[in-house]
């Protein structure tokens, strides 16, 4: 056994242990707070229930494909599956209830299977995160050669670097004959195996376990299926990079035609019943937020007010959606002076794009220092989420100075509302460069889903904790 098979096989048996735990959990205490400890014959029935939501947790979501590691480690097909399992699961007890005339509580059932699923998600969530912490340290790693041109391979080996929580890590390249690989071997420090022809033997050589395979016109359908030929013997698995950047498997089915296979790609869900479901649930989570963060917003406030001059609330117009203007509203972070500051502060600007960004902005007041780290100065943007002109979940809301420069592909992120949190917020904030910024917002706005929501969510509060990137 292979070590990539070793801790993906320890990876799945902790997620069956993660299931097993919340379905004991769920039925345990919603029994306990329905019934208390005392067991009659009338709560006998629940007690079985209980008793059994574990194994039918673990029943739905292996049905689901929730275990299958196509699925796992990154994106959110898994928490999808777990979802539609969940569905699935209370869908399958009410019919059988009504099927077999049980006299179910109604309440017990609602409370008891939601809450199952969402500590599965929860859990798988946790663990995650811990595989993604391992793979920092550079373990838990899928060992890649890549098969392609020098420069696409040397933009695929920058970013699987910058986002190692894909689990990639490069080792050596195989390019087309004549290319000496100088930019690949200098900068980018990776061994070149060869050619094409030589991709079984640079497996071998790199102990690698993984072979991605670059669009090139050299590597047609017949020589990628010669390749897998070649790699099946070993268990390698075999990746090919679609040309389509940025579009997820969501989108993308393959249909045949007379026999030849064709890839079709669906149109974004900019409009419909999901986009009315992405607004309900912006409303309705706006207003528990803040119900919850009151006490939160109010010493914020007093402490704004009481450090430095100047009102509590910071008051810009920014551009939503279609390019409707907007006044969003924030804690003030900065003196009240920062505006006519900027021109004398504009050559020490850090980030290179559009943005205007310096670590130590001498115009952050000593709280402000505080609020931008922990992103307390953006609660109050929940007001414009509550008012229609945000998203929760959305791209970056820009300035209108910033959407002047914008090229015509960076104007495709107003088709959307802008959020208080993004793919961009949870991948470094202020540390990205611009393109990945641009990058990562538009593979928000073409791959939506309301899955794609709850994980950013909850990478959210990781990335407020870690504050990196945050100034």
């Amino acid at each position: 056994m292979s070590r990539r098979q070793r801790w993906e096989r320890s990876y799945v048996r902790s997620l069956v242990l993660c299931d097993l735990l919340a379905g004991t959990a769920a039925g345990a205490v919603t029994f306990g707070l329905r019934f208390g400890d005392e067991v009659t014959s009338y709560n006998l029935a629940y007690m079985i229930l209980s008793a059994l939501l574990p194994a039918l947790l673990l029943a739905v979501l292996a049905v689901s494909r929730a275990y299958e590691r196509r699925y796992l480690f990154v994106g959110t097909d898994e928490y999808q599956r777990v979802f539609r399992g969940g569905v699935g699961l209370i869908a399958g007890v009410a019919v059988v209830s009504y099927g077999l005339d049980l006299d179910l509580a109604r309440g017990y059932v609602l409370a008891a299977l939601p809450t199952a699923i969402v500590s599965s998600v929860v859990l798988r969530f946790a663990l995650r995160k811990r595989l993604h912490l391992t793979r920092s340290r550079g373990d838990s790693m899928r060992r890649v050669i890549l098969v392609g041109h020098e420069l696409a391979v040397i933009g695929m080996t920058r970013q699987l670097r910058r986002e190692r929580y894909h689990g990639l890590e490069v080792v050596g390249a195989c390019l087309p004959p004549g290319h000496d690989g100088v930019g690949v071997g200098g900068p980018q420090g990776l061994a070149v195996y060869g050619t094409f022809d030589d991709v079984a033997g640079a497996v071998e050589q790199a102990d690698a376990d993984t072979v991605v395979v670059l669009s090139c016109p050299e590597l047609d359908g017949a020589a990628v299926r010669r390749l897998a030929w070649r790699l099946e013997r070993d268990e390698v698995d075999l990746v090919v990079a679609s040309a389509l950047v940025d579009v997820a498997g969501a989108r993308t089915t393959i249909r045949p035609f007379d026999g030849l296979p064709m890839l079709h790609v669906e149109h974004p869900r900019l409009h419909g019943g999901s986009r009315l479901v992405k607004e309900v649930f912006d409303r309705l989570g706006a207003l528990l937020l803040l119900m919850i963060f009151g006490p939160l917003l109010v010493a914020v406030a007093l402490a704004v007010r009481m450090t430095s001059r100047g009102p509590v609330l910071f008051r810009q117009v920014r551009v939503g959606r279609d390019g409707r203007l907007f006044r969003i509203f924030k804690f003030r972070s900065m003196y009240v002076d920062a505006e006519a500051r900027l021109a004398e502060l504009r050559h020490l600007n850090e980030h290179d794009g559009v943005l205007f960004k310096i670590r130590d902005d001498p115009r952050v007041t000593r709280v402000g220092h505080y609020l931008r780290r922990f992103s307390l100065d953006e609660l109050p943007q929940l007001l414009n989420v509550l008012l229609g002109q945000m998203s929760l979940v959305g791209p970056r809301p820009p300035l209108p100075s910033e959407v002047a420069a914008y090229a015509d592909d960076v104007r495709r992120r107003l088709a959307v509302k802008p959020g208080m949190t993004g793919l961009w917020q949870v991948s470094g904030r202020s540390d990205l460069p611009w393109e990945e910024a641009v990058r990562l917002d538009l593979r928000y706005v073409e791959n939506w889903t309301l899955s794609l929501d709850l994980v950013i969510l909850l990478r959210t509060m990781t990335a407020v904790v870690r504050s990196s990137g945050a100034y």
